[in-house]
């Protein structure tokens, strides 16, 4: 039996917000990971991390908000709650694994590539996942070209961004590339939807289903609350917004102060005037009768 489905209960509303949460996950990811490559070795690995659970919170968001518009005609529908928690750690493991590469390999070549291959899989992981966690009478059926298609748009979307994340510098460039990014993933989970069919096993199960507003409502407190402290460390870092370079540690010479290498100005010392001839170090005085 064929159940006929909605992805957009609420209009327009519920794909807007879906994508205003990957754009902010994706520009708080992208910002971290070019503030990492700005920094010494020693605080990369935070940075990175930080950029991680940033795109991958931002992108578990961004779904479960789409599908709050997301309905069976009179089917109620229930929420593996284990299984969608594991959806958000896949999505920032998986996503951190790329981001790790790029960061540590850079953004070109075959680095940028299995980076972004890594970090598409893990948002087209998280996606199928989080539907694996629905519980209804009935199953998911996908069409298979359907589905390689949204894993493209999630492998391109992700490969783009880590490129943007290596390059891009400046506020207003950064904003750009996290909008593409959005678009991207939004574009990911509506391909992926439309991949979906429903069939239903028999008589319908009357028993009530969980309310995607109040399912959504204490599932999202954690993951928004991190994408907030995210906002803040962005936001009070001067060099993560304004994207300028960091300044180079300072180089210590052995036999030569730290002093001295530190300060970038000579100083001078005055000349004084000389009197009679230089003699070398070393050298010894003529004892004529001139200087007796």
């Amino acid at each position: 039996m064929q159940g006929t489905v909605d992805g957009f209960s609420y209009g327009v509303v519920t794909p807007l917000a879906a994508y205003v949460m990957a754009c902010l996950g994706g520009a708080l990811g992208l910002r971290c990971t070019t503030r990492s490559l700005l920094v010494s070795h020693s605080w990369r690995p935070a940075w990175l991390a930080l950029g991680a659970a940033a795109i991958g919170s931002g992108i578990w968001t961004m779904h479960f908000i789409a599908m709050m518009g997301f309905t069976i005609k009179d089917i109620p529908m229930h929420y593996d709650k284990p299984m969608t928690y594991a959806s958000l750690g896949l999505a920032i493991v998986m996503v951190g694994f790329g981001i790790f590469i790029v960061g540590y390999r850079g953004a070109t070549g075959i680095p940028l590539f299995t980076g972004g291959t890594v970090t598409g899989l893990g948002i087209a992981s998280m996606h199928y996942l989080g539907m694996a966690g629905m519980r209804f009478h009935g199953r998911f059926q996908y069409n298979t070209l359907t589905v390689a298609a949204s894993v493209v748009i999630a492998v391109v979307a992700a490969t783009t961004a880590l490129w943007a994340a290596g390059r891009v510098r400046g506020l207003l460039w950064s904003v750009g590339a996290s909008l593409v990014m959005g678009l991207a993933v939004s574009g990911m989970h509506y391909t992926g939807m439309a991949a979906l069919s429903v069939h239903l096993h028999g008589v319908p199960d009357t028993t009530p289903g969980d309310s995607p507003t109040s399912v959504l409502a204490l599932m999202l407190i954690g993951p928004l609350a991190f994408l907030l402290l995210a906002g803040v460390v962005v936001m009070f870092d001067p060099l993560i917004v304004m994207g300028k370079p960091a300044l180079p540690p300072v180089e210590f010479k052995p036999g030569v102060p730290a002093a001295t290498v530190a300060s970038h100005h000579v100083r001078h010392l005055p000349l004084r005037p000389v009197r009679g001839p230089l003699r070398h170090a070393g050298s010894r005085a003529s004892r004529t009768p001139q200087n007796r």
